[in-house]
């Protein structure tokens, strides 16, 4: 334990390469659905978690672990549906460091939804998602950052691009969803 321990006090004292800290932020998303609906409204969502940084002279990866919660709105005709979704994102970032500051970033993440929920505006449906057991869906993120003392502010891209639910309620939709995502974390060390 006492190696370990200096290894990783050596490694802090070698310009930073190990760092990591807490995270949180909003996100913007849109919900996809078809067959005679249309999308409405993006819904702000929150994100709150952990994020591990490894510094190299030019390159960074940087491992995420994130609660998740995001939505959106969606109708036909006749109804208006809102769409809540919770999930763990697990995104692992490669990234070129340009300077002392910014940084250029992407790379996958996996999702797995926790749960979800489909409301109508006239309250005639209020649904509750339980997800498919052990399927992660995968995406992409891709963006940039600062690095400001201890702080650390991303603003990154989500697509999706694997899909574990093709109906919610019997409405067709799709969890996946392309977002905006900004985030604050600090450098605990």
């Amino acid at each position: 334990m006492l190696i370990v321990f200096a290894a990783f006090i050596s490694l802090q004292g070698q310009a930073q390469i190990f760092t990591m800290g807490p995270k949180f932020g909003i996100s913007q998303g849109d919900v996809r659905i078809s067959e005679g609906f249309r999308w409405e409204d993006a819904k702000i969502g929150y994100h709150v978690g952990a994020f591990a940084r490894i510094n190299l002279p030019v390159i960074f990866f940087q491992p995420e672990v994130l609660y998740t919660n995001t939505g959106g709105s969606f109708s036909n005709n006749t109804f208006s549906y809102d769409v809540e979704f919770n999930r763990l994102d697990v995104p692992f970032m490669v990234g070129l460091n340009l300077g002392s500051v910014l940084r250029l970033q992407a790379g996958p993440v996996a999702t797995y939804l926790l749960n979800g929920k489909l409301s109508s505006n006239d309250g005639g449906l209020n649904a509750k998602l339980i997800p498919p057991k052990e399927e992660f869906t995968f995406g992409y993120q891709a963006g940039i950052g600062l690095d400001i003392g201890n702080l650390v502010l991303d603003l990154k891209y989500e697509g999706g691009m694997t899909n574990s639910i093709n109906k919610f309620a019997g409405v067709p939709t799709d969890q996946r969803q392309n977002q905006l995502i900004l985030s604050l974390g600090f450098n605990l060390f």
